[in-house]
């Protein structure tokens, strides 16, 4: 199958370490213009998907495109057209804020002094612009992934790829990075997520995957989701219903 323009396309995906096999045979598709997310148990293989999709890891079988380019034969034009933003926020610390913001624009190719008044509004946006001249090893975790956000509104890439993004954020900075991801998959961006929040699915995504023990369990909108377990009103039920057992 042609690999999606503008989202993200998994390919027969398999991963292991050692004896222990995190992900197999893994097929899934993450428009443009939608949010999908990616449930599953803990140790059912979300974060090994989010690296190997992210060119972190590289896969026993498969491929991964992102806006239809393989990331392992042109790595760099497709980390170009994504943006990562990991459970953990590892940050270069004896940076300021905005110094942070500087430097990843530099990265990205984009003249500073342009980008200025973007740096300034998206700082103001994740409510941090107060904290900016400060060191980021003075910053909170909620602080750090803000600022993480902030720099990749700044760049506004096709592909936004999050690893449990509300983790460690208030109950106002979560709300304030859905309605952000929200805006973005309406202006045709591909919003790709794993989550342990079943309450963010449910608001979020018009996709939901579900993997159990490194294996795609099931895959679509809420509905068949419902249909494919058979039985549940509620996300929950659903998601417990089709991954009982693991």
């Amino acid at each position: 199958m042609k690999p999606t323009p503008g989202g993200v396309r998994i390919e027969n995906l398999s991963k292991s370490y050692g004896d222990f096999k995190a992900l197999s045979g893994l097929n899934l598709e993450a428009a443009a213009g939608e949010i999908t997310g990616l449930l599953g148990p803990n140790g059912a293989g979300k974060t090994t998907t989010i690296k190997l999709i992210a060119g972190l890891l590289r896969p026993d079988t498969g491929r991964v495109f992102i806006c239809g380019t393989d990331i392992e034969k042109e790595p760099e034009r497709a980390k170009s057209r994504f943006a990562l933003v990991p459970d953990v926020p590892y940050l270069y610390g004896k940076l300021t804020g905005s110094e942070f913001m500087q430097f990843m624009a530099r990265i990205y190719g984009m003249d500073t002094r342009e980008t200025a008044p973007e740096i300034e509004k998206q700082l103001r946006v994740f409510n941090i612009l107060d904290v900016s001249d400060d060191l980021v090893d003075s910053y909170s975790h909620g602080m750090r992934q803000r600022l993480l956000l902030a720099s990749v509104m700044m760049r506004d890439p096709e592909v936004i790829i999050l690893d449990e993004p509300m983790v460690g954020l208030d109950p106002q900075a979560s709300r304030m990075v859905r309605g952000m991801l929200k805006e973005a998959a309406s202006r045709g961006r591909c919003v790709f997520l794993s989550t342990h929040s079943l309450h963010d699915a449910e608001e979020l995504c018009g996709k939901i995957a579900v993997i159990s023990r490194g294996r795609l369990a099931a895959f679509g909108t809420r509905k068949e989701l419902r249909s494919a377990a058979g039985s549940g009103e509620t996300l929950e039920d659903v998601y417990l219903s089709i991954t009982s057992g693991a």
